[in-house]
Parts: structure tokens; sequence; C-alpha cells
């Protein structure tokens, strides 16, 4: 397994496709309500990314994925691609943001209430933002990739929830996806030890029932098997000196944008 340590220069790159990612989620929130279309939605992020920030949307064309970003609604789990469909009141809705700046990525999603969600599809999406903030605290040199799995999955687990197995975080640079995979179960004190310029996300998908998922025909949508809500949320994350470093940081996240 090579996982890129990044340079200086990586890193003040990573910085600012990070940075525009985020902006991208900030931007989309005041669109989504009832009755839009998470077409709609990836015409304005398209808009945003090009036209705005001259960035590209990494997964536009990505192995053939169709859009510029990824909308999973209710019981999707991930990779849900925008149509013209209209959002419902009290649907939950996941956009997951990729950015291509001067050749490197910045990866990041969020969950969006469609108009009132219900108390308990909130309680699924606060509990899967609190898996991801427990798992980027422990980001430091020495630390395992075990121990962010363990942290996630007996938090998720402790709320009654489950832990999607078949999806993980990721390595990222210069790549959408590389080594190392950040799988979001485990047992501490396993897995790949982290150092200092290592970058990767951490993006939980948590369910509200079986972890167990299946895959459409359009070979994209991953849903839950027995069809309750999932959730995800996923930052990009530097393993600096002594912590670590959110460049995907945006304004309503409660989490501090680096440990120092």
């Amino acid at each position: 397994m090579t996982v890129t340590i990044k340079t200086p220069e990586d890193i003040e790159k990573m910085r600012i496709a990070g940075r525009l990612a985020a902006e991208v989620l900030e931007m989309i929130g005041e669109h989504v309500k009832p009755g839009v279309t998470t077409e709609e939605l990836n015409s304005l992020c398209h808009d945003h990314i090009v036209n705005v920030q001259q960035a590209i949307p990494a997964p536009l064309n990505y192995k053939g994925f169709p859009k510029s970003i990824c909308t999973s609604i209710n019981h999707v789990v991930c990779h849900g691609i925008p149509n013209d469909k209209p959002l419902k009141d009290g649907d939950i809705l996941n956009i997951d943001i990729t950015v291509i700046k001067d050749g490197y990525h910045g990866d990041t999603s969020k969950m969006f209430m469609v108009g009132k969600a219900p108390e308990w599809a909130e309680r699924l999406c606060q509990v899967t933002q609190e898996c991801l903030y427990k798992g980027i605290e422990l980001v430091r040199p020495g630390t395992r990739l075990g121990d962010i799995g363990e942290v996630i999955q007996k938090h998720a687990e402790k709320n009654g929830f489950s832990v999607v197995r078949e999806y993980c975080g990721h390595g990222i640079g210069k790549v959408f996806h590389e080594e190392p995979q950040v799988l979001h179960y485990g047992r501490a004190g396993t897995g790949l030890e982290l150092k200092e310029g290592m970058t990767f996300t951490i993006e939980p998908m948590i369910n509200q029932g079986r972890s167990e998922t299946r895959l459409l025909g359009d070979g994209w949508t991953a849903i839950t098997k027995d069809r309750k809500l999932s959730a995800q949320w996923e930052h990009t994350i530097l393993v600096t000196a002594d912590g670590y470093e959110i460049f995907t940081l945006r304004s309503d996240d409660t989490i501090a944008r680096t440990s120092a």
C-alpha cells in the first residue's frame, strides 16, 4: 500500500480545493426545499463550481458518473444520481461535493433537512455527524485507522444504529480515491499508523436499521437493503505534526478547524 505524504505545496493547494468544496455546500443550503429537484441542485452546484470558482466538478464523468454532485435521499446510502423528482417535506438529503482546483481534490458532504424532518430522522443525522467528529478528533501521528473505525462504530451502535461496511473513506490529493481505505468500523490498535502529511476523507454512512446495502441497476445508487434511512457526513482531513486540520470546514460546523 502506497500512501502519498503531501508536501507543503500539495497541502496549500488542497486547502484551497477543500475551501471551495465547503463553499458549494454553504451556497446550496438555501435552495434545498420541498418541490425543488436534485437536478436543479446539481445545475446550481455545477454552475457555481465551473463559473464562479473556475474549478472542475470531480464526479462528472468519473468512471461514467453522469452528474456533477451526488444527491442521496432518505434510504439512499451514497452515490445517488440527481434527477427531476421533486424533494418532499420531511426528506433527508445528503449532498456530496468534490471539487478539483489546480489538479487537487476537496471532498465533503453534509445532510440537509427538507422542510421539517421527523425527530428520529434528525437524530440519525446528528449522531452521524457526531461519529464523524469523534473520528476526526483522533487524527494525529501515531493513531491507527482501526482507532478511528472503532470510535465511529461504537458511537453509532450505542445509539441503536449500524455502520455501512461496503463503502469507506479514502486517501485523496491529486487523485480522487487513493490509499488508504478508511473504514468506519474496526478495532483499536489495528490498521495503518497515521503519519504527518497524510490526507484522507472520513465519511461515515450510518443506517437507521441494518447495515446491509444494495446497489441499484444504474450501477451507482446504493440503498439500505431494509429501506430504512441512512445518513452521511464527510470531511477531507490532513494529519499535522500534532493533530489534524480539516480542509473542508464550513461555517455551520461545530468542530475546530485544527486540533491545535
